[in-house]
């Protein structure tokens, strides 16, 4: 039986022929179109570990692993030989509107019965159930006992994940007649075609040899990726097309070997189009030497080369207060990592969106000096996911005016219509800069978590304020390290001080890497260092810095009474003084908004900024930038100038104030606000009497108690101790009997909270590399009572992103309705027979607001705009003019817009 070049393998997209069908691509040439992209992937992207990991796995030659994974990749769709599949109700038509594939119901050797068209096996499960029993006959390594432990069922599970999930194991009594389970996959012609696809791709790749090796779960996730990867290349509309046989074409052996040369000329054109080639890291310049040799950078500068040279790359673990020069030390770190990994880019995770916001200049920056040939660099945080590119082209915009070229081209800001415009995709970036959400995800059971963990493991790792994630982010980010360290992917973590949770970090990556179980912890004097090998899971403990740097005492005051008073008290110097810069901190946007207008009116003499997260994106771009400009620590200010903003702005950098005012606040995030303040004597004015928008409410009491009136921190010294101190079991003796009952309560509560979020996250979390035991299943396993809202919440706050259009009435006296109040240009893109809206258009106007805030409202989303997967978490607001202000009110709140954005009040 010949090869059926009638059984498709991708349609949609591809246009109609002459005689109004519609176009289908050839099964088989897909298939080839993904092992020829393999290939170049292989040769090309990967790093020389990722590939060796693959090598040393499946105990062969790098050329003839080079030669499977290719095969492998070629046949990740052979499931779509199967009933369901072809003779889908979307599949292609002809010009009367019927199936093209129904002819082939018509035909003895493809009958099947009513069960058949019923089965609802996905493509990708019919894979990895025919390919587990195929691939077995092939001779590859089997177990009828423990099928998930040898080569021929792995394989054959991972190329049944590559549509994003992996599917339970397929056992003996299941392989041996799987049309039982699922009549689907068809008997007859049906079988015989996929037998012949199989040997076919086989022939043309050259495959013919049978590996005896294991496949590792570092293994796993590189090959996983590769096919992942291949496919999404491959299936890229535009280029399909260019390569369509013509009518008629039969698929003859011939016909074959001639479409693997032109498959294999366009999987170039393919990886070349995706952005991804030629990116590296230099080799870094010489430590400097002279003032200051013995600070954090000089002794991470002069040490770090040293033991990457020795030992290869691993993690790096920084403990300093959060500062440009730790920062500097970090990414220095980085680069020097990057360079003896041959990897291929970076990615730098912060605690939140508005702080990769305020990175990413400095990020790029480094970039700049760091990484050798093109790259491209994406901002990766919610904000950005519906379109990071051109999130990323939107935000150069606005910060062009600080030194940032917005101008079309710009090899770091890609294309809107960027391949890797894409939530799935952008992590593959060489560059990318955002929260550490995009990690976690990778140890979730999230659809394509594994290639995420792929497109980690070709690069530098850098995570700021990795203690800054509470219970869930801890346990999620113990998790990940276990990963890196399996695949090796150097990484730099920075912590504001060591504690048991930097402690625990370092041990989780040195179990990944198979390090020893004793215990290694992290310096407790401030700056400290170490590091931790990838290969061995050794722990070395570097030289520390010396204690030369001059200690800066933080001057923290306490001030009861209204919160408004305190501070207009805690101003009235500065005020004064007349040249002064102070940031304040309040708890909500709708506090931050009316103590702008408050300190607008009272005190004309103050230049009062406002920047707060419930601003469009490209308003609080440009705020951020601006603030960059006017509080850079050279920065001059002509008139007192105070910055009103929420604890969003906590981990922002490169900001310089005289004076911090904050209401209450775990200890951590004070500290954190008051590194901001970077005079000689740095002062912190907390308003005991504000109020609290989240937090932790014991530690909150406890900062309060130990702080008292005020004290006094020498600075980084003391800070370790301190945090110590407010975790300490004595405080509450300390306390009398009343005050200590409200404070055991409080901890009581904590201890729960933090023991019931480490033990979701813990069950929710995929199993280690050390723990999979074979099974890629278990990290796409479907948990009972999973719901929907889970995720989101151990991700952090469950976030929706509100866009408030403005109403207009053009010539024809229609309502249409514009993103830009009066700016008829930004009008709402919309296009398609049934009116969906342009996502990539709402970037720049997309407002993120807790889900908790806008429970229940329905917003004006019509069918076309839900229907939208990238649109399903944007609530959409049809403004209407009321008193001289644009709202919208639903049964249960007031949404008011601004060009101070946007305030929610519910309604009683």
């Amino acid at each position: 039986m010949p090869l059926d070049a009638r059984l498709w393998g991708k349609h949609a997209g591809l246009g109609k022929d002459a005689r109004g069908a519609e176009r289908a691509h050839p099964l088989i040439c897909h298939l080839l179109d993904t092992a020829a992209v393999a290939e170049l992937v292989w040769d090309e992207l990967l790093t020389a570990h990722q590939r060796s990991m693959l090598v040393e796995a499946l105990q062969v030659s790098s050329g003839r692993a080079r030669v499977l994974a290719a095969f492998w990749a070629g046949l990740h769709d052979i499931g779509k030989i199967s009933v369901p599949f072809q003779l889908h109700p979307s599949g292609p038509k002809c010009a009367d509107k019927k199936l093209r594939a129904v002819e082939l119901g018509g035909e003895s050797g493809y009958g099947f019965g009513a069960d058949a068209s019923k089965d609802g096996q996905s493509h990708e499960a019919a894979a990895h159930w025919w390919l587990a029993g195929v691939f077995r006959e092939s001779g590859y390594p089997a177990s009828s006992r423990r099928p998930q432990s040898r080569l021929s069922h792995a394989v054959a599970q991972l190329l049944g994940g590559h549509g994003g999930r992996f599917h339970p194991v397929v056992y003996d009594k299941d392989l041996r007649c799987p049309l039982a389970r699922h009549p689907g996959m068809g008997a007859g012609s049906w079988e015989e075609q996929r037998r012949i696809h199989f040997a076919e791709v086989r022939r043309v790749v050259g495959a013919a040899s049978v590996p005896q090796g294991r496949l590792t779960p570092e293994a796993a996730v590189v090959l996983t990726g590769l096919v992942t990867l291949s496919d999404w290349l491959a299936s890229i509309e535009e280029e399909i097309v260019l390569r369509l046989p013509d009518e008629g074409w039969a698929g003859t052996p011939e016909d074959l070997d001639a479409y693997w040369q032109i498959a294999r000329t366009a999987a170039r054109t393919l990886v070349q189009r995706a952005d991804l080639l030629g990116t590296g890291f230099a080799r870094p310049p010489e430590p400097p030497r002279g003032v200051g040799e013995t600070g954090l950078g000089e002794s991470m500068a002069r040490q770090v080369p040293d033991l990457v040279a020795h030992h290869g790359p691993g993690l790096v673990v920084v403990t300093a207060p959060p500062s440009a020069h730790r920062t500097e030390a970090i990414l220095r770190a980085a680069a020097v990592l990057g360079h003896a990994a041959n990897a291929r880019g970076l990615f730098y995770a912060l605690p939140t969106g508005s702080a990769a916001d305020s990175h990413m200049a400095h990020v790029h920056a480094f970039a700049g000096q760091a990484l050798t040939g093109p790259w491209r660099s994406l901002l990766l945080h919610s904000s950005s996911r519906l379109k990071p590119a051109e999130a990323a082209e939107q935000w150069a915009r606005a910060n062009a005016t600080g030194g940032v070229s917005a101008e079309p081209g710009e090899e770091w800001a890609p294309a809107a219509n960027s391949w890797l415009n894409s939530h799935h995709r952008a992590l593959l970036a060489a560059l990318g800069t955002g929260t550490v959400d995009e990690l976690l995800q990778a140890v979730l059971p999230v659809k394509f978590n594994v290639m995420r963990l792929f497109a980690l493991s070709g690069k530098v790792v850098v995570v700021d304020e990795a203690h800054a994630r509470g219970a869930w982010g801890q346990k999620l980010m113990l998790r990940f390290l276990e990963w890196a360290a399996a695949l090796r992917i150097p990484v730099v973590l920075a912590a504001t001080a060591a504690d048991k949770s930097v402690d625990a970090m370092l041990a989780a990556y040195r179990r990944g890497a198979g390090g020893g179980q004793e215990p290694v912890t992290q310096p407790r004097r401030s700056p400290g260092w170490s590091f931790v090998d990838a290969r061995s899971g050794d722990g070395h403990l570097p030289q520390q810095p010396a204690r030369t740097t001059p200690a800066r005492t933080l001057g923290i005051r306490v001030v009861d009474g209204s919160p408004y008073g305190g501070i207009q008290a805690a101003l009235a110097p500065m005020v004064s003084a007349g040249n002064r810069r102070a940031v304040v901190y309040r708890a909500t946007p709708t506090e931050a908004i009316r103590t702008f207008h408050q300190l607008t009116q009272d005190q004309p003499s103050l230049a009062v900024t406002l920047v707060h997260e419930q601003m469009r994106n490209k308003d609080r771009w440009q705020r951020l930038a601006a603030c960059r400009n006017a509080f850079a620590p050279d920065g001059g200010v002509a008139a007192p100038s105070v910055l009103v903003t929420t604890p969003m702005l906590q981990h922002v950098r490169g900001l310089h104030f005289d004076l911090v005012i904050s209401g209450p606040a775990p200890l951590a995030d004070l500290v954190a606000r008051a590194a901001q303040s970077m005079s000689d004597r740095p002062r912190l004015v907390v308003l005991r009497a504000d109020s609290v928008s989240t937090g932790d409410a014991s530690l909150i009491r406890r900062t309060d108690l130990l702080l008292g009136s005020g004290r006094t921190i020498v600075l980084p010294e003391e800070l370790p101790l301190l945090l110590d101190e407010v975790y300490a079991d004595d405080l509450v003796d300390r306390l009398r009997e009343a005050g200590a009952g409200e404070l055991q309560q409080l901890d009581n509560q904590r201890t729960v909270r933090e023991r019931r979020a480490g033990g979701t996250a813990g069950w929710l979390a995929v199993p280690g590399p050390r723990e999979l035991d074979g099974d890629l299943g278990l990290l796409s396993r479907d948990h009972p009572g999973l719901e929907p809202g889970l995720l989101s919440a151990v991700l952090g706050e469950d976030m929706v992103h509100v866009v408030c259009l403005y109403p207009w009435v053009n010539k024809q006296r229609q309502t249409v309705y514009l993103l830009e109040d009066g700016v008829l240009e930004q009008k709402l893109e919309q296009h398609g027979s049934n009116r969906k809206p342009n996502p990539g258009q709402l970037v720049p106007y997309l407002i993120p607001v807790p889900r908790r805030l806008v429970e229940g409202v329905e917003g004006d989303a019509n069918a076309a705009w839900r229907g939208m997967a990238a649109l399903q978490n944007v609530l959409r607001l049809n403004l209407t003019r009321d008193d001289g202000e644009w709202v919208h009110t639903s049964l249960t709140h007031r949404f008011c817009m601004s060009e101070l954005g946007l305030k929610i009040d519910r309604l009683t």
